[in-house]
């Protein structure tokens, strides 16, 4: 594979993963509610969903799922009533989860967050077109390389520049939150900004669902 083209894969995934989408916002918002540690993990689910699409791509089946709407719906609906949950938590206990052991958030939590992460990532139908569309074009049958070696190259450098910007974004948010959360007015506003996202995230799949 010729060193200018993965080049130019890295300068377009590293704008890719820089311009906020839910993957993001996610990541943010559990960061907000439950700290620093939380927010790492999801980028770690993250990168585990974008793990997967790439051994989609290369077994072909990106296309498949594309081709059966079906299996993507089940999976966003199931993130549909998860996330709502979550915003539902966030808004009745403002504050619970941000008090001075929010660092140290339980196995069972941090379980959770990294599970619906790697759900919201894989319910992402941008994800599932730049795989079917945008990868490709940095592939060719010229390269020395075999065209499912050059996928999972270029899948290989999507995951981790995506887990060094999620990472680093649910770092800064946890940490932000933290030292925010000692006052209780912005405990309670932060929990409601979490609140907010999960429930925004929650509609932007219904949107996806509904959708013919």
């Amino acid at each position: 594979m010729e060193f200018g083209v993965l080049l130019a894969f890295v300068g377009v995934v590293t704008v890719i993963s820089l311009a906020p989408g839910p993957d993001t916002f996610y990541v943010m918002a559990n960061g907000m509610a439950s700290g620093a540690r939380a927010g790492v993990v999801a980028a770690i689910g993250m990168s585990t969903g974008l793990s997967l699409h790439t051994l989609a791509a290369v077994f072909g089946l990106s296309a498949l799922l594309q081709a059966a709407p079906t299996a993507m719906d089940v999976v966003r609906v199931f993130g549909i009533v998860f996330l709502l949950y979550l915003a539902f938590q966030a808004f009745r206990s403002p504050g619970s989860a941000m008090d001075g052991v929010r660092a140290d958030v339980p196995g069972r939590s941090l379980r959770r967050v990294y599970t619906m992460a790697v759900l919201t990532n894989l319910a992402n139908p941008k994800i599932i077109l730049f795989y079917l569309a945008f990868v490709p074009q940095f592939t060719s049958p010229e390269f020395s390389w075999p065209v499912p070696m050059q996928l999972l190259t270029l899948g290989g450098v999507f995951i981790l520049v995506g887990v060094v910007v999620d990472g680093l974004t649910g770092l800064a948010s946890g940490k932000l939150s933290e030292f925010l959360s000692r006052r209780r007015s912005v405990r309670k506003w932060l929990d409601r900004v979490s609140a907010g996202v999960f429930g925004a995230l929650a509609v932007h799949l219904a949107t996806k669902v509904a959708r013919p």
